[in-house]
């Protein structure tokens, strides 16, 4: 039996999905006790029992790295969003008002992209006295000016169409027009938009808890892991930095590919191929 590209779109995003949606859930529901200190397991090597060995203090590294994912998926997903929020309605105001407005959005995307993510995160996350709030906020805050350029370049092309200058010609206001008429047209974007959000949320999230601004050092965050694990690479403890540092790349990769999937099935040409 043969499959359309449409049909194997919409299997692999299904698949890519359900892997995220498992390994958020099973770290959710995690018992403590599984990545719980347990000084007569130190130190070992990945086997069946402990299928990515265990640390210094004998906590089992499965465990730690699917529980650190699963905050990973979570910071992800709550930053994105409301970041990618605040890139939609900029980019829709900014396109649509025009003028002053239009000018001074410009000028705040230009400012926050001028500045390296990572020192902005940093700064925020210190600012707010680091912890989950902290880095939830930073990575939103500093996450929008790329999809508001997206979104006002499409509002711009969609606010000329013709059944949008009938709607204004039939007396309906600017934000009527905007939420009725051109906002559905960009939803896809903002979809496709926010899914590509969560990889770079994820590894900003990662990277600052790394470097001590971030989640607390007794959170079993992939952040703290690697961060813990980089000490003990000299004694030979290679499976502290190795495995949690491969379903780290794993998981951005798996993001990034359920964007273009989405995107394929989202583009009107190659969703009917």
């Amino acid at each position: 039996m043969k499959y359309n590209r449409r049909t194997k779109t919409i299997i692999l995003t299904s698949v890519i999905v359900l892997v995220l949606a498992t390994v958020a859930v099973a770290g959710l529901a995690m018992d403590p006790v599984h990545y719980s200190p347990d000084y007569s397991a130190k130190r070992l090597p990945p086997s069946l029992s402990h299928l990515f060995g265990t640390d210094y203090l004998g906590r089992d590294m499965f465990s730690r790295t699917v529980k650190g994912l699963s905050t990973s998926i979570l910071i992800g997903a709550l930053a994105a969003t409301v970041s990618a929020s605040i890139g939609l309605a900029l980019g829709l105001v900014a396109a649509t008002a025009g003028g002053i407005a239009d000018k001074i959005i410009a000028y705040f995307v230009d400012l926050m992209m001028g500045v390296p993510h990572m020192v902005l995160l940093i700064i925020i996350s210190f600012l707010l006295g680091k912890g989950l709030q902290g880095v939830i906020l930073g990575v939103a805050l500093t996450h929008w000016p790329s999809l508001t350029r997206v979104i006002r370049g499409e509002v711009l092309q969609v606010r000329e169409a013709q059944f949008v200058k009938s709607a204004r010609k039939f007396g309906k206001s600017p934000m009527n027009v905007a939420v009725e008429h051109i906002l559905p047209h960009v939803f896809p974007q903002f979809i496709v938009g926010l899914i590509l959000l969560f990889p770079h949320a994820i590894l900003h999230e990662a990277g600052i808890t790394f470097l001590g601004f971030g989640l607390s050092v007794d959170a079993p965050a992939i952040g703290i892991i690697l961060s813990e694990s980089m000490k003990h690479i000299a004694v030979g403890l290679w499976w502290l930095v190795f495995f949690p540092g491969v379903m780290l790349v794993s998981l951005v990769m798996l993001f990034d590919k359920l964007g273009e999937q989405v995107k394929l099935l989202i583009d009107p040409v190659s969703a009917q191929e």
